[in-house]
């Protein structure tokens, strides 16, 4: 059951105390970090302050802008010589963010990484097909590594290209598939325009699902399309990339691997922590880091931490799934509204596919929304269509507490990204 059962199988007093122990460590690191040394001096903290995993609320968040205010190496904890590698964000909205590594970091992410994949049953002997985009991008290079860590043979397929995509995993008899959600269900249909059948035509029993958020529906979906168990993950460039947390084979629950972070949930308005079992934003440390530690990382990522133990054995934290992040909340009529709510309503219908639009407008300074959503089958049933369109509305509003229009479309009809699907579009920004 366990890859590294001296790690995963820790109690909680021992894993507070493996924490602690690399805590202090990984702050000794940051005085030799020109960003972090010159923010505990501004904040009259010295790392001799910090002797419990509690006083780890005396040192400032870390943002995302404070990356790109010290770009590209101001965190940087070590010389640029003892640096192997970097990745970066795409930098089209302004300036890029830069994360660092060392030798020794590519080989815990790798260690970690191979931890996940071995949790949820993957063996030497699997064959792991990777769908993520390589380069810059973590997922590819990071999946990549911890897959042959394991001794799998791996399909770098890369993004995009999906008849190609069918074509390796028919070929090379993949048995496990890394894709994001919505690609999933591309890819299913195009099977399906090719004629093939996934149950029947490939060898496919495990498919990794992450990288945006995604309703239990949707994953439940996927699983039936494509005769697989989908077990959710969750990484982030900042924090190396995949396998920060991972679902076992239970699948209630992210495991958060807390030898390489520490877990705090704050309300992402005041700050403040939030009672163990309350969705907040999630915030991170790393503790197991050379070249580029982060301190009390703001993900923005919103989710909770699940009470209770899992049946798997392992004592580290659960995350559950994350609800969006919170500066992908939208604003309707002083009403707070997510995206993977409006996802959990439509996914219950089996009339509708996997595909919808939600597009913000403002008309005489009102707001307004419209949800368009692909049907399963053509149908010309204007009765039918009718009554659907207004149950739809119904639970939406039920939800959400907002009245949408709601378009029922053909099949195909909304675009297809090939990377994270584009699932709103905010045409109030431009009119401002």
């Amino acid at each position: 059951m366990y890859l590294h059962p001296e790690v995963e199988t820790l109690s909680r007093p021992d894993i507070e105390k493996l924490q602690l122990k690399r805590l202090k460590a990984t702050i000794d690191r940051c005085m030799h970090s020109p960003f972090y040394k010159e923010r505990f001096q501004q904040c009259g903290i010295k790392p001799e302050d910090i002797q419990s995993l509690e006083d780890l609320q005396k040192i400032p968040f870390t943002t995302k802008q404070d990356l790109r205010d010290h770009y590209p190496f101001g965190l940087s904890a070590v010389p640029l010589e003892e640096v192997v590698r970097l990745h970066s964000s795409s930098g089209t909205t302004g300036t890029p963010t830069v994360i660092l590594h060392t030798q020794h970091d590519l080989e815990e992410w790798a260690n970690a990484v191979a931890r996940c994949l071995y949790m949820v049953g993957l063996r030497k002997g699997d064959i792991f097909q990777n769908s993520s985009g390589y380069g810059m991008f973590t997922g590819g290079l990071g999946f990549q590594y911890g897959a042959e860590r394991l001794g799998m043979l791996t399909v770098p397929a890369a993004a995009g290209n999906t008849k190609r995509q069918i074509k390796f995993i028919t070929d090379f008899g993949t048995t496990a598939l890394h894709a994001i959600p919505s690609y999933a269900g591309r890819l299913y249909e195009v099977m399906e325009e090719m004629h093939i059948d996934p149950r029947r035509d490939t060898h496919l029993k495990t498919l990794i699902i992450g990288a945006e958020p995604h309703s239990d529906e949707q994953r439940r979906r996927i699983e039936q399309m494509l005769g697989v168990k989908a077990y959710n993950s969750f990484g982030m460039s900042e924090m190396c990339g995949p396998g920060v947390a991972f679902e076992c084979m239970e699948q209630n629950g992210l495991h958060i691997w807390e030898d390489y972070y520490i877990v705090e949930i704050v309300d992402p308005v005041t700050l403040e922590p939030v009672p163990e079992g309350e969705v907040g934003e999630l915030v991170l440390t790393t503790i197991n880091r050379e070249a580029m530690p982060l301190l009390r990382y703001r993900t923005r990522d919103l989710t909770r931490i699940l009470p209770g133990d899992c049946p798997c054995g392992r004592h580290h934290k659960r995350l559950d799934r994350m609800k969006g992040r919170s500066d992908d909340m939208m604003i309707l009529k002083g009403v707070n509204i997510f995206p993977i709510q409006i996802e959990n309503i439509l996914l219950q219908f089996k009339e509708l596919g996997n595909e919808y639009l939600i597009t913000l407008t403002n008309l005489d300074a009102n707001d307004e929304m419209t949800v368009e959503v692909e049907l399963n089958d053509f149908t010309d049933d204007y009765g039918f269509l009718q009554n659907l369109t207004k149950e739809i509305t119904r639970q939406l509003k039920d939800e959400i507490l907002i009245t949408p229009r709601v378009k029922l479309v053909p099949k195909g009809s909304l675009p297809v990204q090939e990377g994270k699907a584009v699932r709103v579009k905010d045409l109030r920004k431009t009119l401002i």
